[in-house]
């Protein structure tokens, strides 16, 4: 049975599959028609996660594209035309189909290169990201740097889908191994420009030359709540008062779990943290005679096991700290292999509920933890 609606596909506006099956691969899927190179096409958005996946799929091809991708695999289906909508709905062989009239003109941006709109967009007003060289002076993304854009972009996104119900007129940040700060001066622009609360921000990192000219760039641009140490979080004495957001992306190996411990030793409430290098585990993880021993036999296979287990604990010992934890996607891979984020907030009691799963993998597999080994000194 064929959904396309019209003869002529340039009627249609746009086309959404959704509530999929559940072996379907796709959560959703979106197309909207595009001109590529003189000829009209359907671009399907197809979504998996985090992720999306395009595809250009001819007019004349797209009721085969549609019976074979979308009429098994989804039990709804929206086509947008002017003048009307149609859904239909799929369900134990069956087909209903509804049409709603719409009196409103619409038309189709059929243009292949839609600007996608971030909070931080070419042309916004950030000084310090043209000195630190992703902005050109004209405000145009540096075409070297534009994954580092969309890089920072994502983490403001993320910044603002937890903060954007933040109702106080201050916050401090602490920003742990904050490298050339370009994530720094970001949450700096976000918190101060866009959302107008009064931030009070610090970065931390080992290299004194890069502290200085992050300072540097502060004190120009007069940001005075922005400022960078020199410090090592596994024993330097930091800022010991009110804390609301610690940021730790891409500390290197056990300093992101010394950043999440003085987060949690300071019942701080929002924790944004992006793993760098993780070699604890895989230096000392051992086999356990068990199945499991598979993972550990080759060594880029051991070694990005030992990644995910080390986020893994991490995630659940913060848990039993009191926090909610989402381990998500921070960039897509294919602009970096680091790329998971722990996102945690502080929400409720303390428990033990994960201690003993943990406990009993260390026992088993022979390896160490150092947030673990941090927080079973208290």
């Amino acid at each position: 049975m064929t959904i396309l609606e019209c003869k002529n596909p340039q009627e249609i506006l746009k086309i959404t599959a959704s509530n999929p099956v559940k072996d379907c691969q796709f959560l959703r899927v979106v197309l909207r028609p595009v001109v590529v190179k003189n000829t009209l096409c359907f671009q399907a958005e197809k979504f998996k996660g985090t992720q999306v996946f395009h595809e250009n799929i001819l007019t004349d091809a797209l009721s085969e594209w549609l019976e074979s991708n979308v009429v098994t695999l989804y039990k709804q289906v929206c086509i947008v035309m002017n003048g009307k909508d149609v859904t239909y709905l799929f369900s134990n062989g069956k087909v209903k189909r509804l049409e709603k009239s719409t009196s409103t003109q619409r038309s189709a941006d059929t243009s292949n290169n839609r600007q996608k709109k971030y909070i931080l967009n070419e042309g916004d007003d950030v000084p310090a990201l043209v000195d630190l060289g992703i902005f050109t002076k004209e405000g145009k993304v540096v075409n070297s740097m534009f994954d580092k854009f969309k890089q920072i972009n994502r983490f403001a996104e993320i910044l603002d889908d937890v903060l954007k119900r933040y109702d106080k007129e201050q916050i401090t940040v602490l920003d742990f191994g904050c490298g050339k700060s370009y994530l720094t001066f970001i949450i700096y622009h976000y918190l101060v420009n866009i959302r107008r609360i009064n931030a009070k921000i610090i970065g931390y990192d080992l290299k004194s030359d890069v502290v200085a000219h992050c300072n540097g760039l502060a004190s120009k641009y007069g940001y005075s709540n922005l400022k960078f140490v020199v410090a090592d979080v596994s024993k330097d004495k930091l800022y010991d008062e009110q804390i609301d957001v610690v940021v730790s992306l891409h500390a290197c190996d056990t300093a992101t779990d010394y950043a999440l411990y003085y987060a949690v030793s300071h019942n701080v409430p929002y924790i944004f943290s992006v793993p760098c290098c993780q070699h604890e585990i895989n230096q000392t993880i051992a086999k356990g005679k068990s199945d499991f021993d598979v993972f550990l036999k080759y060594g880029i296979v051991k070694e990005r096991i030992s990644a995910l287990l080390t986020d893994a604990i991490r995630a659940m010992l913060l848990e039993d700290e009191g926090y909610s934890v989402d381990v998500m996607e921070f960039v897509d891979l294919a602009h970096s292999p680091k790329n998971l984020m722990l996102r945690a907030k502080l929400s409720k009691p303390k428990n033990t509920n994960n201690r003993h799963t943990i406990e009993n993998l260390m026992d088993k597999y022979h390896f160490e933890q150092t947030l673990y080994k941090l927080l079973a000194t208290e």
